[in-house]
């Protein structure tokens, strides 16, 4: 079922850039662009031809993507195609697919958030998914994907405690849990860019079809994967509250404009109708009010 419909009218892609590029890399404003990988993105901050150690690359994809991140990066920044660091919004296997490839070949640092830490340094598995909520095949799968950690531990840092993002200058982490403990949302004031990760998404995720056509709808967090719907609801309306112009999520096509809003304000409104599923596990940390 549709949470709330999305207008192909509220994209925010730039037809001609995707063209000239042919890499399936879409730009959405000057120094920002991301890149589809299956059912993911993974995003890039940084003017074109910056050069090495001029950009940042947001979250690692899927498990196998290493080699379409890395053809994108040097055709896009030049060079050998080598960031500055990796940001993470949260350590899900497909976020982290080929985070520990990419850290061991650019040897830079990641960043996330504290909570975070224990799903990127080895320590502590995610909990494992939930079939039944959702409804699509995606979901009814989602207990085949990973939950295991990955370790980066000998170059992973905390976030600043000034909300401040390492080599984003004017950007800032908003912490955005619910989805994990330690997902964060980037957010830049000066044009309202964000860069929810899996806060919301602008897809249906438990859906195989919707995820791989990329079906625009404002939609919350993937359902298998989010255990603490209560603040994943409060995520969602401090979000909604910085009224963005441009949204880029970890699922889906990036969406703009005040159509968009007006999704998001309606999502963040509706959250326990539309987005929390009517049947969820027991145990699940629940605070609808």
């Amino acid at each position: 079922m549709t949470q709330i419909p999305l207008p192909s009218s509220a994209d925010a892609e730039h037809a001609q850039s995707d063209l000239d590029r042919n890499d399936n890399t879409r730009q959405i404003v000057a120094d920002v662009a991301y890149r589809q990988l299956a059912i993911v993105n993974v995003i890039f901050v940084g003017l074109e031809n910056a050069g090495d150690g001029n950009w940042v690359l947001v979250d690692a994809g899927i498990p196998g993507s290493a080699g379409a991140i890395r053809s994108a990066a040097k055709a896009r920044f030049g060079g050998n195609g080598r960031p500055s660091c990796i940001v993470m919004t949260h350590g899900h296997f497909d976020h982290v697919g080929v985070l520990e490839t990419l850290r061991n070949e650019w040897h830079v640092p990641v960043y996330a958030h504290a909570a975070e830490h224990p799903y990127l340094d080895g320590s502590q598995s995610y909990p494992s998914a939930d079939p039944s909520v959702g409804g699509g095949l995606l979901a009814r799968l989602s207990p085949l994907f990973p939950t295991k950690p990955v370790d980066v531990a000998s170059r992973l840092y905390d976030l600043p405690c000034d909300h401040s993002v390492p080599f984003m200058p004017e950007w800032q982490w908003i912490h955005t849990p619910g989805h994990t403990p330690g997902h964060i949302s980037l957010w830049r004031e000066r044009d309202r860019v964000l860069i929810a990760g899996d806060a919301f998404i602008t897809t249906r995720q438990e859906s195989v079809y919707a995820a791989v056509t990329q079906t625009p709808e404002m939609h919350g967090p993937p359902m298998y994967f989010t255990p603490d719907w209560g603040s994943a609801k409060t995520s969602v309306r401090a979000l909604a509250a910085l009224a963005p112009e441009i949204v880029v999520t970890g699922h889906g096509a990036a969406m703009q404009g005040p159509q968009m809003r007006a999704a998001l304000d309606a999502l963040a409104q509706r959250f326990d109708e539309v987005a929390v599923p009517s049947q969820y596990r027991r145990g699940v940390v629940d605070d609808r009010a």
